[in-house]
């Protein structure tokens, strides 16, 4: 086998960056229709069926399970911190159902003779490393020799059912809150290029490892009606989710939407994610006032571990404030939701 002698930039060996390479909403619904009859299970209480973040089983009247996984291809060069991003990005899931994390195990497909063991051990730590942070264990796995580099975890957690917290149960008249800024996807594109300084790598890399650790506390509070992580399918998919799950429409002001300043500077500079495009042909019907390329760009930039959405009821800002200043995040507002209606279900001021 050939040993690399130079630095290897992994994001060479993938056709996507992260959750830059999820297959895109419209063509998923394809995927997911069938005509089979599912048995039926009470205890499931959330399937695919509102393409929430995690499965979720009861054990009993109080306890539920939640399960998850996720993985996807490099998103940056150094094999620790893809790694790292990837574990976290599938913690998050957990978190996003205010559940608390109790094991996970690994998914590792690696180009073996290309790019070797060792960099593929590099990549597995990075992965013990944010299991650490979330307090579990990465108890195993499974690998397989892969044409392209991918990793991620399937995670077990637990959430008391009074804390479970799901994407379509939010109500007219909450506050939409955003836990991280916006663009990751647009770096990560520069990224593959050559075209991000290394303060933006930094910048996106230190986003992508913080555990979204706060959905446990979240959970726990009440005026939180529903939770959700801004993925894949960007601000605007994750967004729309919420709003067809529950029945309502979506007001969203771009201004406070929080926004990573070098992101816009390497969107004005043409570097945009392929994956935010076929986001937004996906589900520009359903939006208005998203129509210039910044907006439309960013707010269907995929996100990998992107931050949390949370809908909480209007007298409840305050104790999500007060969380979320606990995890050493300053948010506010961005938007709220409303009662059914005509006409596009977001509509961006």
């Amino acid at each position: 086998m050939q040993q690399p002698t130079e630095p290897v930039r992994l994001t060479a060996f993938s056709h996507g960056a992260g959750c830059g390479c999820k297959i895109a909403p419209a063509e998923l619904e394809k995927i997911l229709r069938s005509e089979q009859p599912a048995p039926s299970d009470p205890r499931l209480l959330v399937g695919y069926g509102t393409r929430d973040d995690a499965a979720v089983y009861a054990l009993d009247e109080d306890r539920c399970l939640i399960s998850t996984t996720d993985f996807f291809s490099p998103i940056v060069d150094d094999a620790f911190d893809f790694g790292r991003i990837a574990a976290v990005n599938a913690l998050s899931d957990v978190y996003a159902m205010g559940g608390t994390p109790l094991l996970a195990v690994a998914v590792l497909g690696w180009p073996i003779e290309k790019l070797g063991p060792e960099l593929a051990r590099q990549v597995v730590e990075g992965g013990r490393r944010a299991c650490h942070d979330a307090g579990i264990v990465l108890a195993g796995g499974h690998s397989i020799d892969a044409p392209e580099p991918f990793f991620g975890l399937a995670v077990t957690g637990e959430v008391r059912r009074p804390h479970l917290k799901r994407n379509d149960t939010a109500r007219a008249g909450d506050m939409l809150y955003l836990t991280k800024p916006l663009g990751v996807g647009i770096l990560s594109t520069a990224l593959k290029r050559g075209q991000l300084p290394e303060a933006g790598a930094t910048i996106a890399r230190d986003l992508m490892t913080r555990l979204n650790s706060a959905g446990t506390a979240l959970g726990q509070l009440e005026c939180v009606h529903a939770l959700t992580d801004v993925t894949g399918f960007g601000l605007l998919g994750h967004l729309l989710e919420v709003c067809r799950g529950s029945g309502l429409r979506a007001t969203l002001r771009y201004a406070d939407v929080p926004k990573i300043p070098e992101a816009l500077i390497r969107l004005a500079a043409g570097h945009y994610a392929d994956g935010g495009l076929r986001n937004w042909k996906s589900y520009a019907s359903e939006v208005s006032g998203a129509s210039s390329m910044e907006r439309m760009l960013l707010l269907s930039d995929p996100q990998t571990s992107g931050g949390l959405l949370i809908a909480c009821g209007p007298d409840g800002t305050s104790d999500v404030e007060a969380v979320l200043r606990e995890a050493g995040i300053a948010a506010t507002p961005i938007g709220e939701l409303h009662g059914p209606g005509e006409g596009p279900k977001v509509m961006v001021e």
